[in-house]
């Protein structure tokens, strides 16, 4: 049986075909606890459950690492027989304490925390946490008695981002089912100052208003700030407002153009940072003009479709009208190409009969059409082309 320290244990004891003899539980000091009913040893966290001839129930409250051993239920007939249980009691491990730390840290210091547990059997688990992220220690484990004292080391080099960071030392053990024991330290980290400058406009102009937000980043705070133009004081009081860390213009104008410089301490050190101010001339408004005003594209941030493209280009004319006029230029389009086409076939065509135009001579005899056979046209007919007829054939 295992039970955790502070438990409550049972022990049983079962036996049949008994003739009424007594049993009896003996704990591992071989000290008699009941005989049957019977109460044989003073210890008021003992106490009987059930007695009868087959069956012999005792418990243990409040169980400590002294109860654990084996322990001995025994029926006396001749010989006596015993059965045996080993009884085995968990140490629970206090909660975890961290040392090493110091309030406040320095950036750039190493330190080492150290977390520490005791009391537990078997040893107990020992993990770091950095943020609920876990991160490996240099885990010590040392035998006490019959319970552990367990050690992990984090050794750490310290900046300023780890300031406000919680470090926690969480401890995972058998006996803890439920939950689990923890303790967490937060580092406070002291660093010099680090600073930059935010502008409320990206294209400052003559008129406008202007802020410049000092933003200062360190531990202790670095309050208040300083804020100076081109090495000296501010000049203009009255349009440029300090408000805390903010420098603000009511109304620019060409004079306040310069580098601004914000500058923060603390007891660490001392740092700043510049801005310089070009101010732009405001947009001025155009004069009336007798020409015709240039079309105008819709206010729109997105991209245009047809319809606002061809508005803007037309100087919104009646679209029936454009119609009208597209329908008119592609006929006169199409009609240019037939006639066009047309000439250049009549051209061709003059060209091919003119290269097949021609004079021929044919060797037919005279008289050949009087003659009742060929062999007899062949006879009679001249030897010779001088008295041939020239005959012409064209071809169209």
């Amino acid at each position: 049986m295992t039970v955790t320290e502070g438990g409550t244990a049972n022990l049983t004891c079962r036996v049949e075909h008994n003739d009424n003899t007594s049993l009896q539980w003996s704990n591992p000091a071989q000290q008699t606890l009941f005989f049957g009913d019977k109460k044989a040893l003073r210890d008021n966290r003992i106490e009987l459950v059930r007695a009868t001839s087959q069956e012999l129930t005792i418990s243990i409250s409040e169980v400590s690492l002294s109860d654990e051993g084996l322990y001995t239920c025994s029926l006396f007939t001749m010989p006596v027989k015993t059965a045996k249980a080993f009884l085995t009691v968990l140490g629970v491990p206090k909660k975890p304490e961290i040392n090493g730390l110091t309030k406040p840290v320095l950036e750039g210091d190493h330190i080492t925390l150290t977390c520490v547990t005791s009391g537990s059997k078997p040893a107990a688990d020992v993990r770091w946490f950095k943020n609920e992220m876990e991160v490996k220690g240099a885990k010590e484990v040392n035998a006490s008695g019959k319970t552990f004292t367990v050690k992990s080391s984090l050794r750490l080099h310290v900046n300023r981002d780890d300031d406000g960071v919680a470090y926690t030392c969480r401890v995972d053990h058998v006996a803890l089912t439920a939950t689990h024991e923890e303790t967490t330290q937060v580092l406070e980290v002291h660093y010099a100052p680090y600073v930059e400058i935010r502008q409320s406009t990206n294209v400052p102009q003559e008129g406008q208003y202007l802020k410049l937000q000092c933003v200062p980043k360190g531990n202790p705070s670095p309050d208040p700030v300083l804020w100076t133009k081109d090495g000296g004081e501010l000049p203009d009081m009255d349009r440029m407002i300090v408000d805390g860390r903010d420098l603000t213009f009511t109304s620019l104008n060409k004079t306040d153009n310069g580098t601004y410089r914000c500058e923060a301490t603390n007891h660490l050190g001392t740092s700043h940072a510049e801005f310089k101010l070009v101010i732009y001339d405001a947009p001025t408004t155009p004069s009336p003009s007798t020409t015709s005003p240039a079309p105008t594209l819709p206010d729109t941030t997105g991209p245009l479709d047809s319809k606002q493209l061809n508005s803007a280009v037309t100087g919104n004319r009646d679209p029936n009208e454009l119609k009208r006029a597209t329908d008119h230029a592609l006929i006169g389009g199409i009609v240019a190409v037939v006639v066009f086409a047309t000439l250049c076939l009549i051209i061709v065509l003059g060209r091919y009969l003119a290269r097949h135009k021609g004079t021929y001579l044919t060797n037919e005899a005279k008289g050949a059409d009087d003659a009742p056979d060929a062999d007899t046209a062949i006879i009679n007919a001249d030897g010779n082309h001088a008295h041939a007829e020239e005959k012409k054939e064209y071809f169209i």
